[in-house]
């Protein structure tokens, strides 16, 4: 994995590309997980928590994540990514562009991403980067969620 400067925007502009990088490790999504979040996020819909009710009812045959739990997942899921921006004070999650929940995530799955530079440039002191995101469960052949994350990095 290359390590490059957030502020060698040259180097950094040789890593946008069309194609994706690889998968990195996956993320166990449990029921346990899923809710917690409900709790912490006040969304107890039925879909996310009431396991016996979304086997009965549910299009997915059972619980699902909340779509925003696998999307903050983002961050853990991209360590080790096939990029590493170094040398910068501190990186700011600048927002998200183009987010889309693709696909369902049952519960106990495994998830893990994927990305792809998209865009680099100089922002005041610091270089914001544009990373397109696929998010998916292990062995699904359609993600979960695709986005347009934007960071900024800062000396």
């Amino acid at each position: 994995m290359p390590e490059i400067r957030f502020d060698d925007l040259d180097a950094l502009q040789q890593q946008i590309s069309e194609e994706y990088g690889d998968f990195g490790s996956p993320i166990h999504v449990s029921q346990a997980m899923i809710d917690s979040f409900a709790e912490i996020t006040m969304d107890p819909q039925w879909i996310h928590v009431d396991v016996e009710r979304a086997k009965r009812e549910s299009p997915f045959g059972g619980t699902i994540a909340h779509g925003f739990l696998v999307l903050s997942l983002m961050t853990a899921l991209q360590d080790g990514s096939d990029l590493r921006v170094v040398g910068y004070g501190s990186a700011i999650n600048y927002g998200a562009e183009k987010l889309r929940f693709v696909s369902p995530v049952p519960a106990d799955s495994d998830v893990h991403c994927r990305r792809r530079v998209q865009h680099v440039r100089r922002k005041g002191p610091g270089t914001q980067i544009s990373y397109d995101v696929e998010v998916a469960v292990v062995g699904a052949e359609k993600p979960a969620l695709v986005v347009r994350q934007l960071a900024l990095f800062l000396p």
